[in-house]
């Protein structure tokens, strides 16, 4: 479990540096992989909790770190 915990954490890190460099979001690389961090350790959990599950541990890594770049950004931003 530790293992899938520490490679999710590299993926969602990965993700939200790449997405910053490629023009995908423009928060910033640290703001950005804070919340692919935070998108993937809430996925994880639930995960573990509820069996909810996109497949391997990967695949919600990728999946739940895309899916915190385009909720949380767009919930903030100013009207």
């Amino acid at each position: 479990m530790y293992f899938a915990l520490f490679g999710t954490i590299v993926l969602a890190g990965i993700i939200g540096y790449a997405s910053e460099r490629m023009a995908f979001t423009h928060n910033g690389i640290i703001p950005s992989m804070i919340i692919c961090i935070g998108g993937a350790i809430l996925f994880f959990f639930v995960r573990v909790m509820f069996g909810v599950s996109f497949g391997t541990h990967g695949m919600n890594a990728i999946v739940s770190s895309i899916g915190a770049l385009i909720i949380v950004p767009t919930h903030y931003r100013k009207r």
